[in-house]
């Protein structure tokens, strides 16, 4: 049985829209053993892939460096015989341990001028994938090859017990009504985020017609969370930073709707093929849509300033979110 290493993205958003490549590999080679190495907040996504065989945590906090440690780990992964491997990050050191473990095939693209490391070294062409899922999907394929017209999106496999198990350990009942889930972070930065208030609203409208309200989210994004409480006293299931990373994806699958800035959260919600409202503010779904048949996008599209890509507005008036209404959102969501 032949074996790949994928050395995988930090971002949570990433590593699931990475499977791609992963259910890729697998239609090519059904019986290749897929390891994906990467932070260890990537464990939970990984253990919902039925595609990888194994998740390796990557011992570095960001930035690090590390030569020596780098070089020792390549050096251990020599008797696992790799076959190939697909770095996915762009930086330098990220081709490190492939190169140490001295994987026969080594794929990227060229990134920081990584020629040597990669010996399948790639140029992006940005126009011809414009997606993120086309840029991860085309490293399975020869250079020149066409992708296929379909690409198979990132789904989660969950596990009942698992759910019942969360749902139990917080308290919570499916049952009581139906799940708006609301995701108001951003970890990318404020010129993601649509106002907490509005979240609020939106959660207000929803509860006055029967539905529960579960926010979710990262220690980080607690202040949000309090916020939304305060407005609608108290009325929501607060989950932000209470939950595990797999606690969150088992307990979002009881959602009837998520309501998600662009952010990984939003692309969990479209792993667990739930309906999802995605709002858009400095960014653009021409890159990073949710891959959820049942998505539904808002972004104000006829501003000159946006797409910026930027983490703070850079003209501090941030329309691109400030515009776009809480009923106008909520008359997106599902009726069903």
């Amino acid at each position: 049985m032949s074996r790949t290493l994928i050395i995988g993205p930090s971002w949570i958003g990433d590593m699931i829209m990475a499977q791609v490549l992963f259910k890729i590999l697998k239609q090519q080679q059904p019986e290749v053993a897929i390891d994906v190495m990467a932070p260890k907040h990537s464990v939970p996504l990984l253990a919902r892939m039925p595609e990888v065989s194994e998740s390796i945590t990557l011992p570095f906090k960001h930035g690090d460096f590390n030569l020596r440690q780098r070089r020792q780990i390549g050096q251990d992964l020599k008797a696992r015989n790799y076959s190939e491997a697909y770095v996915l990050p762009n930086s330098w050191k990220s081709a490190l341990i492939p190169f140490f473990a001295g994987i026969d095939k080594r794929t990227g693209w060229v990134g920081e001028f990584r020629y040597g490391l990669l010996n399948d070294a790639r140029r992006l062409d940005k126009a011809r994938y414009e997606l993120m899922i086309e840029r991860f999907a085309a490293l399975a394929y020869d250079a020149n090859a066409l992708l296929p017209n379909e690409l198979p999106w990132p789904e989660f496999d969950i596990s009942t017990d698992n759910v019942q198990k969360a749902s139990e350990k917080y308290g919570l009942d499916a049952s009581l009504g139906p799940i708006l889930a609301l995701c108001p972070g951003a970890e990318f930065g404020p010129a993601k985020k649509w106002p907490t208030v509005n979240y609020a609203k939106l959660a207000e409208l929803r509860l006055a017609q029967g539905w529960q309200v579960w926010l979710f989210g990262s220690p980080k994004e607690q202040p949000d969370a309090d916020i939304i409480q305060e407005k609608t006293a108290n009325r929501c299931v607060n989950l932000t930073g209470k939950t595990s990373l797999g606690e969150a994806i088992d307990l979002m699958s009881l959602a009837r709707q998520v309501v998600s800035n662009d952010s990984g959260l939003m692309h969990m919600a479209a792993a667990l093929k739930l309906p999802v409202v995605a709002i858009y503010g400095s960014t653009t779904p021409k890159f990073t849509p949710p891959l959820a048949s049942d998505s539904k996008i808002v972004e104000i599209s006829n501003l000159e300033c946006r797409p910026c890509f930027k983490r703070e507005c850079p003209l501090g008036h941030m329309k691109c979110l400030n515009e776009i209404a809480p009923e106008q959102v909520d008359a997106m969501i599902s009726k069903n």
